[in-house]
């Protein structure tokens, strides 16, 4: 779990039952400040850069995203969340052991002696699935190295995993995952453990804490960022299908990381709630911005889908209730 992220949004209650309004806003921003409503919409990087993961180091924020432009992980680096510089491959080796070509949705931690652990998906040798391996760096720019022989998570008998994110509680780093049911008509659970403090290893037996059950899921929930709120969680999690505006966010929330879990009724964020101003918005983080605002971070499909570029939209927090704000 990211430092930044627990700072900003630390303050809100998980007992309370999240949703998402829109509300519209008139407010025009300069380019050189800060996000403001008026970004809404427009990518701020427009470019190929799916299942976004931020992390804040001092004043500036690094994005890392799944393979594209010839990097098996796409990083670029961002004072303001608005200007984008994109640099050199944060993985640019591969063991033997994975397939190239389908790295995905990278997740970086900072850890406690300010090293940098990144979980990404990538495709096993052998079993050949999806499955979740572990990097490690001291720069956040990279380059990053694999770690082990091996994926750490790997459940053949699940078709394999993807989509990896941690959240710190109560002192504990966890691994959180998707198993790739999908891919072999079997449920997708979203699962956790927990993680040695180096993050290199998982010290627990997975937990299964949520599922797709809803009409607008489809088959599939997948992508999850889990919140710590004082004595609560959040979750936020993409559904259905990635390729097309089906594609959407939802929520829920518990006490406890095993549950039970309630789900919000309905996407919090979706290409008919936002007005078809975001088609397909998914791969969601949240990230505290320069001005001291609330972000989420996530892709959206170009009007034609053939690319998901970065979004970043202001979240504004009212008695634990999100609200991304809509330019009319």
């Amino acid at each position: 779990m990211k430092s930044a992220r627990r700072a900003a949004l630390a303050r809100v209650s998980a007992a309370t039952m999240i949703a998402f309004a829109v509300t519209g806003c008139t407010a025009a921003a300069e380019k050189s400040a800060p996000p403001t409503l008026a970004t809404a919409g427009a990518p701020v990087l427009n470019v190929n850069f799916a299942d976004p993961d931020v992390v804040k180091v001092n004043d500036t924020y690094f994005a890392y995203a799944t393979n594209d432009n010839n990097r098996n992980v796409q990083v670029a680096s961002s004072t303001d969340l608005l200007d984008w510089e994109v640099l050199p491959d944060a993985l640019p080796e591969l063991p033997s052991w994975i397939i190239p070509g389908k790295t995905w949705a990278p997740e970086v931690t900072r850890l406690t002696d300010d090293s940098f652990v990144m979980y990404f998906t990538a495709t096993n040798f052998a079993p050949t699935l999806q499955c979740i391996g572990v990097a490690t760096a001291t720069d956040p720019a990279g380059p990053f190295t694999v770690q082990g022989d091996a994926m750490i998570i790997c459940p053949s008998d699940e078709g394999g995993a993807i989509d990896a994110s941690t959240v710190v509680i109560d002192d504990v780093l966890f691994l959180v995952w998707k198993n790739d049911g999908n891919c072999c008509e079997l449920d997708t659970w979203i699962q956790a453990a927990t993680l040695s403090p180096d993050g290199l290893r998982i010290t627990s037996d997975p937990i299964r804490i949520l599922k797709q059950t809803e009409e607008w899921e489809g088959d599939l929930i997948e992508a999850p960022t889990i919140v710590a709120r004082g004595s609560g969680l959040v979750m936020l999690y993409s559904a259905n299908s990635y390729g097309d505006e089906r594609y959407a966010v939802g929520a829920a929330w518990a006490a406890a990381i095993d549950g039970p879990w309630t789900k919000v009724v309905g996407p919090i964020l979706s290409t008919d709630g936002s007005g078809g101003l975001y088609r397909g918005p998914g791969g969601q983080d949240l990230v505290l911005g320069p001005d001291g605002k609330d972000y989420l971070v996530f892709h959206g499909w170009d009007k034609d889908f053939t690319y998901r570029a970065l979004h970043i939209a202001e979240t504004e927090w009212d008695a634990g209730i999100p609200r991304v704000v809509i330019p009319n």
